[in-house]
């Protein structure tokens, strides 16, 4: 698989895939009869088309999940694979059935490392909430049981796997995304010679349901943020550097966090690697790192399920540099954000150039925008996001003082309030004497609100400690938003008098 041209979709499966489902399972299941005959297929997507979910790679098929509808009471009790199986490969669905059943899950061989199985859980789970239906059921094979049969019973074989004493690849999988064994199915499917017939009863429980009419095209009612407060630290490589990265996008991705968000600048202990000239050769050289930040930070936002948000790094585009932020989402796609407003310190001593493109980026999980640092102190760009549907503004910053962050986070502040939207500050932290102009850093990140009654009375969701080393995270209730549009006690967005004045960019493609 290429990450360079990596771009992960989920999908509802078609009969047109039919080529590629058949050389999936064939692959996946060579010792159990392979794919399931085309009209087994057919039926499934027609009976249940929204139960039938694959994963795309740039249009090619490299990941799928079956489902039907069946009745609780019915398969959260002992039954076989010949109770959901009958004859002719009819898999028996009901259409008023009110639980999720899952049958086979397959990821390409080419595709396996990077979570896809988890992301098709995951799409399971929604499924469920938005149908609402009790739970998901599921008879899960134990394919490495026929190693371990001559010494333990298949009970104790599926509580040492639940200890993580043993490993299975099937149950091992399944209790990691949160299913329960309920009880042991003896004589699911005598063929299964490598789980001895027998399978796990799994279920994992509906807590909590959103209705919508569309399951793969319903926006998200609750969205996570994970902001990193970065502190700056001598480095020795480049390597060392992505490493951290790594751990925080791994640690904030365990919370299944939407969104995660560096700092401005965050990787400029780079340019103490060596010694330079003058600032504007080290940013320069700074700027030869960006490619591969990117694109190790796409790769993450793949792996772990998370849109990144990478802060801010100097981008060399022939002989004039701009400092830029990337949206690296969790479908592979990378978009780019130029910071428009140049600061004195980045206009005289790196000569650094502004931006001129402004834009809206619609993701999975909201409709986001990003001014670093300086830009957010410019209403203008905020109001022009507003009017395109901005929904969560994202902030990444880097001061040296108290009163130069406070500049930022009250202008911060008023651009939640006055748009709407939701705010979200990532700064770094510490002292880096060896890097000049990096002498010291003073931040607070934070997550910031509208002002109104269903939002905090301060109008903070949440802010770090500051001048330290921390992961911040909060849960955005979008639902909030769109009732603030329409019912609050103020409405900014409703009430500007465009009747007497406006935004607008002189370039219209900006």
């Amino acid at each position: 698989m290429s990450l360079e041209k990596a771009r992960i979709e989920i999908c509802n499966l078609t009969l047109d895939q039919y080529l590629q489902i058949k050389s999936l399972m064939d692959d996946a299941y060579p010792d159990l009869g392979g794919a399931w005959p085309r009209h087994t297929i057919e039926s499934l997507i027609k009976e249940f088309p929204e139960g039938q979910l694959g994963i795309l790679d740039d249009g090619e098929l490299v990941g799928l999940a079956l489902s039907v509808r069946v009745s609780y009471r019915r398969f959260a009790n002992p039954h076989t694979y010949d109770d959901i199986v009958g004859p002719n490969d009819r898999i028996k669905s009901d259409s008023t059935g009110d639980a999720l059943y899952g049958l086979d899950v397959v990821i390409s061989k080419t595709h396996r490392g990077l979570r896809l199985g988890r992301r098709l859980y995951d799409a399971r789970k929604e499924l469920c909430r938005q149908y609402n239906l009790k739970a998901i059921l599921a008879g899960g094979r134990i394919p490495q049981y026929h190693t371990h049969q001559q010494e333990m019973s298949p009970a104790e074989y599926i509580e040492k796997v639940d200890r993580n004493e043993l490993y299975d690849p099937i149950l091992s999988f399944q209790l990691s995304n949160d299913f329960q064994v309920k009880r042991l199915l003896k004589k699911y499917l005598p063929e299964d010679q490598d789980s001895v017939g027998y399978a796990t009863l799994l279920e994992w429980n509906n807590i909590l349901y959103e209705p919508t009419d569309t399951v793969l095209e319903s926006r998200k009612s609750v969205v996570r943020v994970g902001s990193v407060q970065w502190q700056m630290r001598m480095v020795t490589s480049v390597d060392e550097l992505l490493s951290q990265v790594e751990y925080f996008v791994d640690t904030v991705s365990d919370y299944k966090s939407d969104f995660i968000v560096f700092p401005e600048f965050f990787n400029a202990p780079l340019m103490g690697l060596e010694q330079h000239r003058g600032q504007t050769e080290a940013i320069r050289a700074l700027a030869e790192f960006t490619p591969r930040f990117r694109d190790e930070m796409s790769r993450m936002a793949i792996e772990y399920n998370a849109n990144i948000i990478t802060g801010s790094m100097p981008l060399a585009e022939g002989e004039t540099i701009y400092n830029v932020s990337y949206l690296c989402h969790r479908s592979g796609q990378v978009d780019q954000q130029k910071k428009i407003h140049i600061t004195p310190h980045e206009k005289n001593d790196w000569v650094i150039a502004g931006g001129d493109h402004l834009q809206v980026f619609e993701t999975d999980a909201g409709r986001v925008g990003i001014l670093i640092c300086y830009d957010v102190e410019f209403p203008e760009l905020g109001r022009a996001l507003a009017k395109e549907g901005l929904e969560i503004l994202f902030v990444p910053f880097w001061t040296d003082t108290k009163n130069s962050y406070l500049r930022v986070r009250h202008c911060a502040q008023a651009r939640a309030v006055e748009n709407e939207c939701y705010v979200v500050l990532a700064g770094s932290v510490g002292n880096l004497p060896q890097v000049d102009p990096l002498d010291v850093q003073y931040g607070q990140s934070a997550v910031l609100s509208p002002s109104d009654f269903a939002f905090p009375h301060d109008a903070i969701l949440s802010e770090a400690t500051p001048n330290t080393e921390m992961l911040l995270f909060s849960d955005l209730d979008m639902d909030k938003l769109k009732l603030l549009h329409s019912e609050g006690s103020v409405r900014n967005l409703q009430d500007r008098r465009e009747d007497l004045y406006e935004v607008r960019f002189k370039n219209k493609d900006a």
